[in-house]
Order: C-alpha cells, then sequence, then structure tokens
C-alpha cells in the first residue's frame, strides 16, 4: 500500500472528522501540530466527494475554536509570569509584543490577523488571556477568527483538488502553495505596517531638529 492508498482510506474514514478537530484544538496552544495543512489536505479529498466539505469546515473552526479558548485560558491563569520569563530580543518576544500592540490599537479584531500569522494565534490568544481581556468579546471575535479560517483552509484545498481531479498529490502541492503565498502576503503586509510608525517617528525626530537650527 503507498502513501496516496492510506491517504484515500483516511479520507474516506469517519475518524477524519475526529483526527481533524483534535489536530485543530492542539495547534490552538501547541503550535507545532499542522492543522492547516490536514484541513488543506482534507479540502483536496473532499473535491473527489469524500470528505464531506462542509463538514471538514464545521469541524475544523470547532476546532481552533476550542484549542484558542484553551490558550487563552492559559494564559488567564498563569499567562503574566510564562511571558514574563521569555528572553528579551527573542522571536516569542517579539510575537509577544507584537500581539500586545494589535490588542491595544484593534482589539479582539487582530484575532482574524493573527490566524495567518505564523505562531501569530498562539501568541495572540495567550496575550489576550495575560491581560484579561473580556471572556466574552474573545469569544465573538474569535468565532468570526476560527470560522474564516475554516472556511479558507478547507476551501484552498477544495480548488486543488478541482484543478487536478486525478491526481490529488498536485491539488495538495497546489493547495498548500495558495496558502503559502497567501500567509507570505499577510507577512508581508504586517511587518511593513511595522516599520512606517517607527520611520514616521525617524522622520518627526529629524524635522524637529531642522527646526531648532
Amino acid at each position: 500500500m503507498d502513501l496516496l492508498d492510506l491517504l484515500h482510506q483516511t479520507m474516506s474514514s469517519p475518524w477524519v472528522y475526529l483526527a481533524l478537530f483534535s489536530i485543530a484544538v492542539l495547534d490552538g496552544f501547541f503550535p507545532v501540530v499542522p492543522s492547516e495543512t490536514a484541513v488543506i489536505t482534507a479540502g483536496v479529498f473532499a473535491a473527489s466527494g469524500e470528505p464531506y466539505l462542509p463538514a471538514v469546515i464545521v469541524v475544523a473552526a470547532a476546532g481552533a475554536l476550542v484549542g484558542d479558548h484553551v490558550s487563552y485560558a492559559i494564559g488567564r491563569t498563569g499567562g503574566t509570569r510564562l511571558l514574563g520569563r521569555l528572553p528579551a530580543g527573542g522571536r516569542r518576544r517579539a510575537g509577544v509584543e507584537w500581539a500586545r500592540r494589535g490588542i491595544a490599537q484593534r482589539g479582539g479584531l487582530i484575532l482574524t490577523v493573527a490566524r495567518y500569522v505564523p505562531g501569530g494565534r498562539t501568541a495572540v490568544t495567550l496575550t489576550m488571556g495575560a491581560v484579561h481581556y473580556p471572556r466574552r468579546r474573545f469569544l465573538a471575535f474569535d468565532a468570526l477568527a476560527a470560522g474564516s479560517w475554516g472556511l479558507y483552509s478547507a476551501l484552498v484545498g477544495y480548488l486543488g483538488g478541482l484543478a487536478f481531479e486525478q491526481d490529488p498529490v498536485r491539488g495538495l502541492l497546489l493547495g498548500l502553495g495558495l496558502a503559502l503565498t497567501v500567509t507570505l502576503v499577510v507577512e508581508g503586509v504586517r511587518r511593513l505596517a511595522r516599520r512606517r510608525p517607527s520611520e514616521s517617528g525617524t522622520g518627526g525626530a529629524v524635522s524637529s531638529r531642522a527646526g531648532a537650527r
């Protein structure tokens, strides 16, 4: 039995929905688990009829919602100490600082953006718990974030499956390529937006010095 046959059997099993849900939950607070890849793969095979696409979307979104709430609860109970121990200048510390700024500037809408930033979703949900962001507002914004993510991931895979209906491997590669492109675009926009305030501040300082002369 080759890998493709194994994938076909896995995706046609009713247990695939439980697997997708579990992976999405784990990815909410343990970002090593590749939930987006799993949902895109299910979407590719859904183009041939199994698994059922609407069920994939709902299960993925529900799992992401639960996982985010686990991360929020971790942040709420011990997040201040946990985040305070992160080494200064590290990538995790930078992610937390980005999350803090995003929460202060955009409120809960940062959750939706963070869903498409590598490592961003966990940093934001943990930080929102640590700063005691209102639980009801967190639920509302997170439902929007998880729902849009589940829909996007499954449809990206589904489009790849439709494009290469007889070759699911190519469909999967296309779906993953599309997802990677979107992630890179979001990350590029985020970095550009982060540079603009610092550049504006530098420009203002230069203007002030010039005026003083």
